[in-house]
């Protein structure tokens, strides 16, 4: 039997649950292990002796050795399946939404979310440019997803887990998701194609 690998994250954080995904997904045996991120769980000796950047998610790998940050850890885990296009250029477009993901999407829609709902601060103390910017990412999906199905066209790949992980909770960070209809579409494609069922809320 594969030794499993060990994924540290916290259970409401897309960026973690990405991992998860997709270690089920392709039937990679996996072990979670809890990290309270709000509680300064990332800062532990323990922790920060496996991962010195003193981030989640990291997977600890059958051989002992460490990965970290999200997108590469998942890229990692789905070598050689249908999640990543055949094709460069496929393969180039996937990374393109990826890339796009880490600065144009989570750092307006999962900040905010984080700071509404973790830290609990109203609205009107909270940087206008995290909602305008929201905004933006959600309107360019929007338009691309009235033209295919998926992201990068016609079949999921790592770009839709990653993109999908904090778009299903945008409302919490108080946008409209109602507003957009090819996304809400596209979340339920998704989270068929993955297997992981509605959002039901954070934990």
């Amino acid at each position: 039997m594969t030794a499993p690998l060990t994924i540290y994250g916290d259970p409401g954080s897309g960026n973690c649950l990405k991992v998860k995904w997709v270690a089920d997904h392709l039937g990679i045996p996996s072990v979670w292990r809890d990290v309270d991120v709000p509680a300064g769980g990332t800062r532990t000796p323990a922790l920060l002796a496996l991962n010195p950047a003193g981030r989640v998610p990291f997977v600890v790998l059958p051989d002992g050795t460490t990965l970290s940050e999200s997108n590469a850890i998942i890229v990692y885990l789905a070598e050689g399946s249908a999640l990543i296009p055949e094709t460069p250029f496929g393969r180039a477009r996937m990374l393109q939404w990826m890339f796009w993901e880490q600065y144009s999407h989570e750092p307006y829609i999962a900040v905010r979310r984080y700071q509404l709902h973790y830290l609990k601060r109203p609205p009107e103390d909270l940087d206008p440019r995290l909602a305008e910017r929201g905004v933006d990412a959600l309107r360019l999906m929007q338009a691309t997803l009235e033209r295919s199905a998926f992201l990068t066209g016609d079949a999921l790949t790592l770009a839709d887990v990653a993109l999908v992980a904090y778009t299903r909770m945008a409302h919490e960070g108080g946008f409209d998701v109602a507003a957009y209809p090819a996304i809400r579409a596209w979340i339920a494609r998704v989270e068929t194609g993955l297997g992981i069922g509605p959002y039901a809320g954070p934990p």
